[in-house]
C-alpha cells in the first residue's frame, strides 16, 4: 500500500508543469496547526506515521520523514520499508539535506519553491474525510474574562504603536481534542473580517459578530480578499454602519486608508497560499500580537484554570482509587501502596484491563465533573515498554494489557469551558527494581526543582530547562522532548509562545506574570518503560527578600493536584527540601480534593499523602 501511493505521487509529480523534483507533505493544515482534522492528515497518509509532528519529503528515489525525539522509537515500528527516518537534532535538516543533495542540481536549473495549484496528495487520497460542519459557538463572557470589544481595542492599539494592519488566524470547533474552528480574520484600525464556513453560523452567532463589529464572510473568500489587502482595495460592506457598543463606523474610505500602510503577517502561522498574495514591500513579518495576549492569562481565565484543574485532579484520584481496587482483584497485585509481589499469578482471570479499557475509564470520572466538553488530547496509556513511546497511543486491536509486574504512565487532560487541563503520573501496582525507583525519583526531583525555581525577570524557558535535567544527566540519562509549554483557557492544549525546552524558539519569549506552562520531566528506557510526571504551574511574582537590579524575580504556582507515588520514590535520593515540598503539596492535595470525593476515596486519599519520614 505505502508503495501504490509513493508510485502514484511520483507519477503526479512527474507530470506537474513545471515538473516537480520533490514534494514537501507538512504535519500542519491550511493553518498551521498543530492538531488537525481527519481530512488534513496528509503525512501521516502518506507516510504511514500518525505522530503529531513530522515532515515527509518524497524525491523519484527516496522518502524521508523527520520527526523529533518524541517520536523516533514510534516512527521506527510504522514506517514501512520504503521509508527513512531522519532523526531532528541527530540527522542533518530536510533544507540541508535537500542543498547537500542537490547542490549542484540547484546551481545548474535554479531549482525553486513551487506552489502547486492543487494539493497532489488529495489526488492521491481517494478515501479522504469529508470536510465536517461544526457549529462555532459563543464563549461566555464569565469564562472568556474580557470581552471583544476590549481584545479588539487592545489590539488595534497595539497596530497604531507599529502603524500597520494585521492578517491573522483565528479558531472556532472543528479539530478532534481542540474547541477551534477552521476560520480566518483580518483585523484593520477600522473593521474586523471573519473568513469561514457560513454553514457553521448560526443566528446567534450572526447577531454577536455584527453587534461586536465584526463582518462575517465565506471561508474561500479571504483569498480574493488577501489579494485586496495588497492593493489597498479591502473594504467593508458594512460602510457607515454602526458597529455596535462602540457607536463607531465603518467605511469604505477609512479601511482602505489603514491599508496604506504595512500588513502585519505572522510567519509561523500565515500559510504560503495567503503570503504569496501579499505585496512583499508592505509586510511587517513578526509573531502575532495575540499570541501573547492570549498566554496572559486575565484574573477570570486564571480562577477559572485553577477550578478546572481541582475537578480534573478528583476525577484522577477516583481513577486511581478504582485502578488500584481493580488491579488487586483481577491480578492480585500488591497494590498501589504495598512494594510487593503479585499474590495470585496462577488463578484463572474472568476480566482483564487494557490500556485502552483504563483510559475509556479516566474519561468516564471526567465527564462527570461539572464544565466537561471532552478531552484535551488522546489519553497516552501505556504500560511497561509501551511507556517508552513518548506519544504512545493505544489501539484496540493492538493496546497491551496492564501489569502489575510494570511500570503505568498515564498523560491525559480535559477540556472544562473554564479552563484546559493537562496532567501526567506515573504508578507500579506490585515490586519495582531499584533501578526503576531511581529513575523515577530522578524524575520527581528535576520536577521539584524546575516547580521550585526563582528567577529574575526576562528569563526563558531555554535557561530554566536545565533544571528539570540536573538530576538526570548525574546518572547519565535524559529525554528527547521539551520540559515545558503553555496551555489554554479551554483552548489548545499546546500553546505559546513561549515554552521551556532545550530548543532554541524557547529562547525568543521570556516567561511573564499570568502565563501558564507545564512542567514534564521524563526518562524513557526502549523495550522496558517510560516515567514521565507533569504538572501545570502558573508563572507568579517571586516574592524575593532582595532585588537585585530593580529587575522583578518571578516563581511557579502548581494548579494541578494528584499524588505521587510514594512507593516508587528512593527517599534516600531526596534531600531535606525535596522531602518537605511534597509533604506539604500532599497536605495541599488532601485539603482541595477533599470536598470532591467520598468517604472511601477521601480515605484512600490519606493514605496516598502520609508524610513521608526520611
Amino acid at each position: 500500500m505505502a508503495e501504490e501511493k509513493l508510485a502514484a505521487l511520483r507519477s503526479l509529480m512527474a507530470s506537474h508543469s513545471p515538473k516537480l523534483d520533490a514534494l514537501v507533505v507538512p504535519s500542519e493544515d491550511y493553518h498551521q496547526s498543530e492538531y488537525v482534522s481527519a481530512r488534513d492528515r496528509r503525512r501521516e497518509f502518506v507516510s504511514g506515521f500518525s505522530g503529531s509532528a513530522g515532515l515527509a519529503l518524497v524525491t523519484a528515489n527516496e522518502a524521508l520523514l523527520w520527526t523529533d525525539g518524541r517520536y523516533f522509537l514510534q516512527a521506527e515500528q510504522e514506517l514501512s520499508k520504503q521509508w527513512k527516518l531522519m532523526r531532528m537534532g541527530e540527522d542533518p535538516t530536510v533544507d540541508i539535506w535537500m542543498a547537500d543533495k542537490w547542490e549542484r542540481a540547484f546551481a545548474k536549473k535554479q531549482q525553486k519553491l513551487i506552489q502547486t495549484t492543487t494539493n497532489l496528495v488529495d489526488q492521491v487520497w481517494t478515501s479522504r474525510p469529508p470536510a465536517e460542519i461544526n457549529p462555532v459557538i459563543v464563549h461566555p463572557l464569565e469564562f472568556a474574562g474580557r470581552s471583544v470589544e476590549d481584545k479588539l481595542k487592545d489590539l488595534r492599539e497595539k497596530l497604531v504603536q507599529e502603524k500597520v494592519a494585521w492578517l491573522y488566524n483565528i479558531r472556532g470547533s472543528d479539530v478532534p481534542y481542540n474547541p477551534v474552528a477552521h476560520a480566518y480574520a483580518i483585523v484593520t484600525l477600522a473593521a474586523a473580517f471573519f473568513y469561514v464556513d457560513k454553514r457553521k453560523i448560526s443566528s446567534e452567532v450572526s447577531s454577536y459578530m455584527e453587534k461586536n463589529g465584526i463582518e462575517v464572510r465565506d471561508y474561500g473568500v479571504v483569498s480574493s480578499d488577501t489579494a485586496l489587502l495588497a492593493s489597498d482595495q479591502l473594504a467593508s460592506t458594512n460602510s457607515a454602519k454602526e458597529t455596535g457598543k462602540t457607536g463607531t463606523t465603518v467605511s469604505d474610505n477609512s479601511v482602505e486608508e489603514s491599508m496604506k500602510d504595512l500588513v502585519w503577517v505572522d510567519p509561523g502561522t500565515c500559510c504560503f497560499a495567503l503570503y504569496s498574495k501579499l505585496n512583499q514591500d508592505k509586510l511587517f513579518l513578526q509573531s502575532s500580537p495575540l499570541a501573547l495576549a492570549k498566554a496572559i492569562k486575565n484574573p477570570v481565565e486564571l480562577e477559572g484554570l485553577k477550578n478546572a484543574h481541582i475537578r480534573d485532579g478528583a476525577a484522577v484520584v477516583q481513577y486511581l482509587v478504582w485502578l488500584d481496587n481493580q488491579m488487586q482483584e483481577i491480578y492480585g497485585a500488591a497494590g498501589y501502596f504495598v512494594d510487593g509481589e503479585v499474590n495470585k499469578k496462577d488463578q484463572p482471570r474472568t476480566a482483564k484491563l487494557t490500556e485502552l479499557s483504563v483510559s475509556d475509564k479516566l474519561e468516564g470520572f471526567r465527564a462527570s465533573k461539572e464544565h466537561f466538553r471532552g478531552l484535551s488530547f488522546p489519553t497516552i496509556s501505556s504500560v511497561g515498554p509501551n511507556g517508552a513511546i513518548i506519544h504512545y497511543c493505544p489501539e484496540a486491536e493492538t493496546c497491551a494489557e496492564l501489569d502489575p509486574n510494570s511500570m503505568y504512565l498515564f498523560d491525559s487532560g480535559a477540556q472544562y469551558l473554564d479552563g484546559t487541563t493537562d496532567i501526567t503520573r506515573t504508578v507500579h501496582f506490585g515490586k519495582p527494581t531499584s533501578h526503576e525507583k531511581a529513575c523515577y525519583t530522578a524524575v520527581l526531583k528535576g520536577h521539584i526543582g524546575l516547580g521550585n525555581a526563582r528567577f529574575p525577570t526576562g528569563t526563558t524557558g531555554h535557561i530554566l530547562d536545565v533544571l528539570a535535567r540536573l538530576p538526570l544527566w548525574k546518572y547519565g540519562l535524559d529525554y528527547r522532548h521539551g520540559t515545558g509549554h503553555g496551555i489554554g483557557s479551554y483552548l489548545n492544549v499546546h500553546e505559546g509562545p513561549h515554552q521551556i525546552s532545550f530548543r532554541p524558539a524557547a529562547r525568543n519569549v521570556a516567561l511573564q506574570p499570568s502565563m501558564t506552562v507545564t512542567d514534564e520531566p521524563g526518562y524513557y528506557e526502549d523495550g522496558n518503560f517510560g516515567i514521565r510526571l507533569e504538572n501545570v504551574l502558573i508563572v507568579k511574582e517571586g516574592g524575593t527578600q532582595f532585588n537585585f537590579g530593580d529587575r522583578g524575580y518571578l516563581s511557579f504556582e502548581h494548579i494541578t493536584w494528584a499524588p505521587y507515588q510514594k512507593k516508587l520514590m528512593d527517599v534516600s535520593l531526596l534531600v531535606p527540601e525535596e522531602i518537605e515540598w511534597l509533604n506539604n503539596y500532599h497536605s495541599k492535595c488532601r485539603e482541595i480534593l477533599a470536598p470532591y470525593l467520598n468517604a472511601s476515596e477521601m480515605e484512600w486519599l490519606k493514605k496516598a499523602t502520609e508524610p513521608i519520614r526520611a
